[in-house]
């Protein structure tokens, strides 16, 4: 897996994350940088975690499953995509409160990383270095959070369910290309 790609993984990983740091934006008065850092730092480490602790998991059961890996990816890639695009047409109004104390800040970021542990067994299947992408996926979650708070504060809730879309997507076409690598068709 390239740098490209991986890219793009960590990208569609953080709309999550994204999308709730717009929500906490939105539920301060006065937005500070330590709003930022703060929504950052939780999204971020989390991010990382998830899938290191999948790698660890999904090595595991590599050599049971190394015939069908590909279709191993594609199907938890696919779940995923597809269920952040659900959250995405739901018109439901998230309420968040303004704390960003541990209390507030570890369920949400334990809740927008819980996909990342998938992915992190896809990348044991898919022999990835898994301490550069959760290195990779951690500072991108970091700075895409830290901006959405930003986002939030200014901007509102205008691109919550944009981004949830646009993150599920991104899973669902990376999942189809690992498959269609591995079937030779690309």
């Amino acid at each position: 897996m390239g740098l490209t790609e991986l890219f793009i993984i960590a990208v569609g990983l953080s709309m999550d994350a994204f999308a709730v740091s717009v929500c906490k934006g939105l539920s301060v008065q006065k937005m500070n940088l330590g709003h930022a850092l703060i929504c950052g730092a939780y999204f971020g480490g989390f991010q990382a975690l998830m899938p290191a602790i999948g790698y660890l998991l999904g090595s595991q059961f590599e050599s049971m499953i190394t015939q069908i890996d590909h279709w191993v990816a594609f199907v938890l890639l696919a779940i995923i995509g597809g269920n952040m695009i659900k959250e995405s047409r739901e018109t439901d109004v998230e309420k968040l409160d303004c704390s960003f104390g541990p209390a507030s800040m570890l369920p949400l970021a334990v809740a927008t990383s819980i996909d990342a542990l998938a992915v992190g067994v896809t990348f044991a299947f898919l022999q990835v270095n898994i301490f550069w992408a959760v290195l990779f996926i951690g500072v991108v979650t970091f700075v895409l959070s830290a901006i959405g708070v930003r986002v939030g504060h200014v901007f509102g809730a205008k691109y919550k369910s944009k981004a949830e879309l646009a993150g599920g997507l991104i899973l669902i076409l990376m999942g189809t290309k690992i498959l269609l690598e591995h079937l030779g068709i690309l």
